[in-house]
């Protein structure tokens, strides 16, 4: 049978089921038993409550409700599988106990519906605690088929676009935001233990400041103005702060209108606190109390694994100076760096690439990302950044060219950013000068310059030491989850065209369901497609051939950091052994579209070094012109997602 005859065989097989599911609904309705003008049931118990509390239970009458998620009927009884917030119960049922008329429904109930189980608890004789039904109802119908239940929702975009399905198939997805929930309130208990204020800012601001990083931009109606959504929630705090206030916090959502990949993603939660009288070693001293606290509640240990990695939390922070670092790992000590011209010598030296408006200061820190963070696996603070790369942070009286700023590194990421703060609004004046030139020279991420929070401190701001935590990083260290969006409920994802929707036909029957699968292809105009210039001209036969054209399967992509048009794809090529090739097409692709993929590559090309990156291979696209404009479209070669990596192209 072709593909296309099992897609249309799978495709009449789901028609039947949802035609059989809608009338069962409609025989319900017109018995005037209709389940969707229910509105409570009559729960007393959870699952995992009555397992746990068997003796106590024993023979006692409850009333659990959930979803069916397995039914099996032998004659005159039978046993449901009833998933409900904890987990799962089985609940044995038998005409004898419900009645003719009640068993005879029970064996029409269809996995995925809801229902509401009243009776006792006992145990059956292979041990298993259990509910014997004497009474089900229906509480609502399922009219759509839950996945395979062998296999359950494995397809990643799919678990991301559908989180309500995979929280119903995948206990590990289920398990993760309960523990996210958990995290949450540990963190707001620890910090109620330290008498800090949970407070809430705006998310719609005139001024987004706080973080380098580009800023959403909306409008208000009322207003007329135009605003942008926070990158931060720094400077309200710290308006906090000078208002008296003296410790408080704030977990909320923040939005950068940057890239998605594994670990980014354009809204996610942050937490910020500010406390008086402290400085940036008080708040060393309260994270590595908070993550051992929170280690402790959440996973039981301090000696937790991630991605098979031990991380030992028990030990001390390891502490460590960015000049430090990167003079152990990379060999390079830029104490000794005295020139700008010094600095960009050395950056093309060493193939890091640098922005005309970078300093020393930033190479600085271009060089300790390319060479430091992926080696800082266990806790591990880096200190005393450049000036010019923490426009909010006080200087250290020792050496006026560095801050008192520490991030957190645990597995190669980055887990916290911690200041002293500035209190000097003279200083911190000629500071955000400096953001708004870096601003004019193309800066898209640089501060601006904000009045109102100049003029608060002009009023006066205590000696503060100031923090934030990427909520969600936390969270995948602490659950050993590989992507962000694995911890996020509802994570950003590119919009489906109308036509891929469910594989659904925009056509129905006059009952709700799917008549046939749309079919209408995606019309592409290839009028003006171009050959690549490195197909151009004649070649011979030969020198094509010695070409390794194959199937690459896209494992991860991400946007490379400080380049806005490189996305960096690691592939499976079949060799067993990961490739990574680097290709600048970001303008026409996020990465998160582009995981999963199976795209077309050279692999035989020698490395190229592309922002200190081996690039090893090209991918291959189609360019074509757009019909009347100078633009031009990119597409990736793709292919059907049933060829295996590795296989050639002749």
């Amino acid at each position: 049978m072709s593909e296309k005859e099992k897609n249309n065989a799978n495709q009449q097989d789901m028609n039947h089921i949802l035609k059989a599911r809608y009338d069962k609904l409609k025989e319900l309705q017109d018995a005037q038993a209709d389940p969707f003008l229910i509105t409570k049931a009559e729960q007393t118990h959870h699952s995992t409550e009555i397992k746990e509390n068997f003796f106590a239970l024993e023979n006692q009458q409850v009333v659990i409700a959930g979803r069916v998620m397995a039914k099996r009927v032998m004659g005159k009884a039978g046993f449901l599988h009833v998933q409900d917030r904890d987990g799962k119960i089985q609940v044995y049922v038998s005409r004898e106990s419900l009645g003719e008329e009640e068993y005879k429904a029970y064996k029409r109930l269809d996995i995925g519906d809801i229902v509401e189980v009243s009776g006792f608890v006992f145990k059956t004789q292979t041990g298993e605690i259990s509910i014997h039904g004497e009474k089900i109802l229906l509480l609502s119908k399922s009219l759509y088929p839950l996945p395979e239940k062998f296999h359950g929702l494995q397809d990643t975009d799919t678990r991301y676009r559908q989180r309500y399905v995979d929280l119903i198939m995948n206990e590990d997805s289920r398990d993760v935001f309960m523990k996210r929930s958990q995290i949450l309130r540990e963190i707001r208990n620890f910090l109620a233990g330290r008498d800090f204020l949970e407070v809430e800012t705006p998310m719609l601001v005139e001024n987004a400041g706080g973080a380098a990083a580009r800023p959403f931009e909306t409008h208000y109606n009322a207003l007329n103005e135009d605003v942008k959504l926070r990158i931060s929630l720094e400077l309200y705090l710290k308006r906090l702060i000078i208002g008296g206030m003296e410790r408080v916090y704030e977990i909320g959502r923040v939005f950068r209108n940057e890239g998605i990949d594994t670990r980014h993603n354009p809204e996610f939660t942050l937490m910020e606190l500010y406390q008086a009288y402290t400085d940036y070693d008080g708040m060393m001293e309260l994270t590595e109390s908070m993550f051992r606290y929170l280690a402790e509640k959440v996973c039981g240990t301090l000696h937790i694994s991630y991605q098979g990695t031990p991380i030992d939390l028990e030990s001390p922070f390891r502490r460590l100076t960015m000049t430090d670092a990167i003079k152990e790992y990379a060999g390079i000590d830029f104490d000794k760096i005295q020139t700008l011209e010094e600095a960009r010598a050395l950056a093309k030296e060493k193939e890091i690439a640098y922005e005309e408006h970078h300093g020393i200061g930033d190479i600085e820190n271009l060089f300790f990302e390319e060479y430091c963070e992926e080696k800082l696996i266990q806790p591990t603070f880096i200190m005393d950044h450049p000036l010019s790369i923490s426009p909010l942070t006080k200087k250290k009286p020792s050496d006026p060219t560095k801050v008192e700023r520490f991030e957190l590194f645990i597995y190669g990421r980055e887990m916290a950013n911690a200041y002293s703060e500035l209190n000097d609004p003279i200083d911190q004046r000629e500071r955000f000068k400096a953001q708004d030139a870096l601003a004019d020279a193309g800066d898209e991420e640089a501060n601006h310059t904000d009045e109102d929070f100049l003029h608060a401190m002009e009023i006066g701001m205590p000696p503060t030491g100031g923090i934030g935590y990427g909520i969600d990083r936390l969270v995948m260290l602490l659950t050993d989850s590989a992507s962000i969006r694995d911890v996020l409920l509802f994570p950003t994802m590119k919009s489906l065209d109308k036509k891929d929707e469910g594989n659904r036909a925009s056509k129905g029957n006059g009952n709700g369901i799917c008549d046939q699968v749309a079919t209408v292809p995606e019309k592409i105009d290839f009028s003006n497609v171009k050959i690549e210039p490195l197909f151009e001209e004649q070649v011979d036969f030969e020198t094509f051939s010695k070409s390794d054209f194959r199937a690459v399967k896209v494992k991860d992509c991400f946007a490379v950091p400080k380049s806005k048009k490189l996305l960096q794809f690691t592939l499976d090529d079949g060799t067993g052994t990961d490739r990574t090739i680097l290709s600048g097409i970001h303008d026409f692709y996020e990465p998160e579209e582009l995981i999963g993929k199976t795209l077309i590559a050279i692999t035989n090309l020698p490395p190229r070094a592309m922002m200190g990156v081996e690039s090893c291979g090209m991918l291959l696209s189609a360019i074509n012109q757009k019909k009347d404009s100078d633009e031009e479209e990119l597409h990736l070669l793709m292919v059907d997602d049933h060829i295996p990596a590795g296989a050639k192209l002749y």
